[in-house]
């Protein structure tokens, strides 16, 4: 894939509305920019399986993984005075909620524009100007002034969906992407990037690009596409959290333009280690960069697909700065990186590589 043509699916995907049980509009744009590359199919959570064209079915079969939805929040009542209660749809922190611009999907299919109301300075109290209100106690503003003319004029009331509004952009000057939703699109778009650059290719195995739906919410659909696909060996394809600008040099293990991350642990997951190690072996080969990383925190599907049948998993991560947040940073060469390793281990892999990750 051209990378121009990288840059504006990016784009695109980051642009994309979809958070957790709400991916649709996501799952019909992936599926139009794969579908050259893949065969499709989507089930009824809207997981989406993309299948090399060249598989030949009876043989090993290599998952990609990346997830579709981003974190949001979903309308869970209409207050008095017309303004919306929201409940957060994955991992949110509250003092990166105030202020935030919105788009709120009514239940015509149309996007309302809105902004989590915060009270003028002039207003607070000491006390107020000094903390974040919990999120039970924030609302979303509309414009509307009452309870009715939300829920009969603007067609927002219990389920509505809520998206972040924010604009993607990329500086050709420094390589860099700025925006939203960074968590897990440019995963997706690797999983993208990695099927056109095979395209055409003879494989040892088999490959099933899942795109998997509700991650944010308990790995929920890779637990699916698991049990579907039924793999060999698993490439988790997560955009990452970097920790490069709050970490001491000598512990930051994840940060721009310092290529992907093979994740060794967090709280969900450990790696077959015969299998990261081979990888880290094949980035070095390819001059491929990369950083490992032991996390104390967050989880990704790898967990799901590890645990639920198996089958040897890494993680291959693309570092993002202020992740689950509405402003994300991200660097096209790590992009790159990501899809350049994958497709290293896909081209390399044989049966015999394959069964040394389990022996002991």
């Amino acid at each position: 894939m051209e990378k121009q043509e990288a840059i504006e699916m990016l784009k695109a995907f980051s642009n994309a509305n979809a958070t957790s049980g709400f991916e649709e509009e996501f799952v019909k744009l992936f599926t139009e920019t794969v579908k050259p590359y893949a065969n499709l199919e989507v089930d009824g959570m809207l997981n989406v399986y993309a299948s090399k064209k060249e598989n030949k079915g009876k043989r090993p079969v290599i998952q990609l993984d990346a997830h579709s939805d981003a974190v949001g929040f979903i309308t869970q009542a209409v207050r008095p005075n017309g303004l919306i209660k929201f409940v957060p749809l994955g991992g949110w922190v509250k003092y990166n909620i105030p202020a935030l611009k919105v788009k709120i999907r009514n239940q015509d299919g149309d996007y309302i524009p809105g902004v989590v109301a915060t009270k003028p300075p002039h207003f607070m109290t000491a006390a107020e100007r000094n903390q974040v209100p919990d999120v039970a106690d924030m609302s979303i503003d509309v414009g509307s002034l009452s309870r009715e003319e939300t829920i009969k004029d603007f067609k927002i009331d219990t389920g509505c969906p809520i998206f972040v509004d924010v604009d993607c952009q990329y500086n050709e000057r420094t390589g860099l992407f700025f925006g939203k939703d960074f968590d897990d699109r440019f995963g997706a778009g690797a999983m993208v990037g990695i099927l056109n650059e095979l395209q055409g290719e003879e494989t040892n195995f088999d490959v099933v690009g899942a795109l998997s739906a509700q991650e944010e919410v308990g790995l929920r659909g890779a637990y699916v596409t698991a049990r579907k696909v039924k793999p060999d060996l698993a490439i988790v394809l997560e955009s990452c959290p970097a920790d490069d600008t709050f970490t001491p040099e000598w512990l930051s293990q994840t940060g721009l333009k310092r290529g992907v991350m093979l994740r060794d642990m967090d709280t969900t997951f450990l790696p077959n280690p015969k299998f990261q190690q081979y990888a880290c072996d094949l980035a070095d080969k390819n001059n491929i960069p990369y950083t490992r990383s032991v996390r104390t925190g967050g989880g990704q599907d790898g967990a799901a697909i590890y645990y639920e049948n198996g089958a040897p998993t890494i993680v291959i991560g693309i570092p993002v700065r202020y992740e689950h947040s509405p402003y994300c940073f991200t660097a096209y060469s790590d992009f790159k990186a990501s899809v350049d390793l994958a497709c290293a281990i896909i081209r390399d892999l044989d049966q015999e590589k394959l069964a040394s990750f389990s022996k002991f």
